[in-house]
């Protein structure tokens, strides 16, 4: 957690709560860390860590935006800001996709 905190924090980012939610709540087995916080600006934010060893590609960048689009259903609550913190390599077309859906990616400093 002072990992993403640091690396939220270098980029400008301050959220007063994060609260870690299981992926297995959203009916997905991905080894992904899922955190909802709110900003200081009263907006909800999403953030996904993801450590790996191999590259994360666009059909993982579409199952990540679908894990966003289930956790709005489950909270009933519009998540305005989309934080993506990677610890892998990264597909430019992933990259891209998620960039044009809204998505801030961010690599995760250590």
């Amino acid at each position: 957690m002072k990992t993403i905190v640091e690396t939220l924090a270098k980029k400008g980012i301050v959220c007063r709560r994060l609260d870690r939610i299981e992926p297995r709540e959203l009916g997905s087995r991905k080894r992904v860390e899922i955190y909802r916080g709110v900003m200081t600006d009263d907006y909800y934010c999403l953030v996904l860590l993801v450590k790996k060893k191999s590259r994360i590609l666009r059909k993982e960048a579409e199952e990540l935006m679908e894990l966003h689009r289930r956790l709005e259903e489950k909270t009933e609550a519009k998540i305005k800001r989309l934080y993506l913190l990677y610890d892998a390599p990264l597909c430019s077309k992933a990259s891209a996709r998620l960039k044009e859906k809204g998505w801030n990616v961010i690599p995760l400093i250590s």
